[in-house]
């Protein structure tokens, strides 16, 4: 019979295994080694909390008063819209001679739930992949999505629903798509500083996100009479460049004193794959969600659905092609392949083609990967840009990628192609005010203003958020659930063995 001793790195429990002749194992801890592993607990729980982060005041604070703001300015502001106001809504119906089913909620609220799933479970589960941090990720953006969700609705129909003359924002459920799309640019943002922030900091960045994504839009699509149905532009060109500027602000010159934490395990890696299986399978709906009805939204569908099997196939190749070993990189797989649809945002509701859709799909998943590779690196190390979730290569790159195609796309535009759609795709040109040509300027000019915003915004709020009064984490413990949350007990997943030689003691087998 042959025995060693080991010890678990992580509990600092001694157990001794023992292999008899046959093969059998057994496992006995050694005396006393309960006692110190909670030594050891005790140890790294005194460590955590010597670093107070101080939210037991300042997180009910921010949320209680931020919502308490938000009450009075529904209260203040907001109605129903006619196809939600019980006595307009009747009114309608009897003065048009219309049915309850041609009421809009039934027409848009599919869609809506779909977006709402991706802002939720989505964007949620695919920032689980840090080993440490599922708690917070999954959380946090379901803080923030609900806070922002509120907020967008004041600061988009501030912009764009105060038109009817009575000084009131009126809501419906397209409204609310609208807010989805706001609240994702910010969750987009989110990722960027995945690990690095505390939930409070994060709130006060969604404040100013939230208002600067309303200004944007409103000077994109009333202003500049741009067209942007899937946000290339609007939700993520503007959330990933202004996260990833609040990143650098925000920059961490002694991250790499957590980056064992900054990593995935098997298990994290495969709930993020789930966020990243639902936002595929959604997508068309978050694309097409607040086009016009009929065949824009129809055709919006299909150039996403289309776009997103193209992105995938070249992930899934230059993943293995950029691979010394020829293997697949999970982080690929759960982002890289999301590329399609937002690359075709812009250009989606255009007479794009379905091979015009394949072809922008396959550019975004290729360009997308490569830059996981090879410039993320580069960000980090030359830029000092520590984008944890890889925004720029999922929404960056890709937003831009959509731009440049909706503008070609918008400028190429004939009435031989579009016939009297053109009055719902370019409303602009049907009416002869502007030529298509003249349409794709508009659309360039567009990417080059939300650029501008997203840049300069991100510079400022990062040092907004870089005051040292929210309780954010220090870089020893940084991508770290235990600061901010009740963790249970783990069970020792990650056994690093540190074998004891122990002389071999043979004993007779009748004893």
């Amino acid at each position: 019979m042959k025995s060693t001793v080991q010890k678990n790195s992580q509990t600092g429990v001694a157990v001794v295994h023992t292999r008899t002749l046959a093969g059998a194992e057994k496992c006995l801890p050694l005396p006393g080694a309960e006692l110190g592993s909670e030594h050891e607990a005790r140890e790294e729980q005194s460590t955590m909390t010597d670093y107070k982060t101080n939210l037991r005041v300042k997180l009910p604070a921010t949320c209680i008063v931020l919502e308490v703001i938000i009450i009075i300015l529904f209260a203040t502001l907001v109605e129903y819209d006619h196809d939600t106001d019980a006595k307009h809504w009747h009114e309608e119906m009897s003065k048009h001679n219309k049915s309850n089913y041609e009421n809009e909620f039934y027409f848009r609220y599919p869609s809506f739930q779909d977006v709402h799933v991706m802002i939720f479970i989505g964007f949620g589960f695919l920032m689980t992949f840090l080993q440490r941090y599922g708690f917070s990720s999954v959380g946090f953006n379901f803080l923030i999505a609900a806070f922002s969700l509120q907020w967008a609705t004041l600061m988009q129909g501030f912009f764009h629903g105060m038109s009817e003359g009575n000084g009131k924002i009126h809501i419906g459920v397209e409204s609310m798509i609208n807010a989805d799309f706001c609240t994702g640019s910010v969750l987009i943002s989110f990722g960027a500083v995945l690990g690095k922030t505390s939930p409070v900091q994060l709130l006060v960045m969604a404040v100013f996100e939230v208002a600067l994504f309303a200004i944007n839009e409103f000077i994109l699509l009333s202003a500049l009479g741009a067209r942007d149905a899937g946000g290339s532009m609007t939700i993520h060109t503007f959330g990933a460049y202004f996260g990833l500027m609040v990143a650098r602000v925000l920059y961490r010159p002694h991250l790499d004193k957590s980056k064992d934490k900054n990593s995935s395990v098997y298990h994290s890696d495969l709930f993020a794959m789930i966020g990243t299986i639902y936002l595929w399978m959604f997508w068309p709906s978050f694309n097409s969600a607040v086009t016009a009805h009929g065949d824009d939204q129809h055709r919006t569908a299909m150039n996403t659905y289309y776009s997103l099997a193209a992105c995938t196939l070249a992930t899934y190749g230059f993943s293995a092609l950029v691979s010394p070993e020829g293997k697949l990189d999970m982080v690929h797989i759960q982002n890289a392949a999301l590329a399609g649809g937002v690359a075709v945002g812009t250009a989606g509701e255009m007479m794009l083609t379905p091979f015009g859709s394949m072809i922008v799909g396959f550019l975004a998943g290729t360009i997308s990967t490569l830059g996981f590779k090879y410039l993320s690196p580069v960000l980090e190390e030359k830029l000092r840009i520590q984008d944890t979730c890889g925004v720029h290569n999922l929404h960056g790159m890709p937003g831009v990628l959509g731009a440049i195609v909706g503008a070609i796309t918008a400028a190429a535009a004939t009435r031989e192609i579009y016939g009297e759609g053109m009055e719902d795709v370019f409303p602009d040109v049907h009416s002869n005010n502007i030529t298509a040509s003249m349409q794709g300027v508009r659309q360039a000019i567009s990417l080059a203003v939300t650029l501008g915003i997203a840049l300069l915004g991100g510079l400022i709020v990062g040092f907004i958020l870089k005051l040292p009064i929210y309780g954010s984490p220090p870089d020893t413990i940084c991508f770290e659930d235990g600061i901010y949350w009740e963790v249970p007990g783990e069970e020792g997943a990650h056994e690093e063995m540190t074998t004891v030689a122990v002389e071999d003691v043979e004993k007779p087998l009748n004893g």
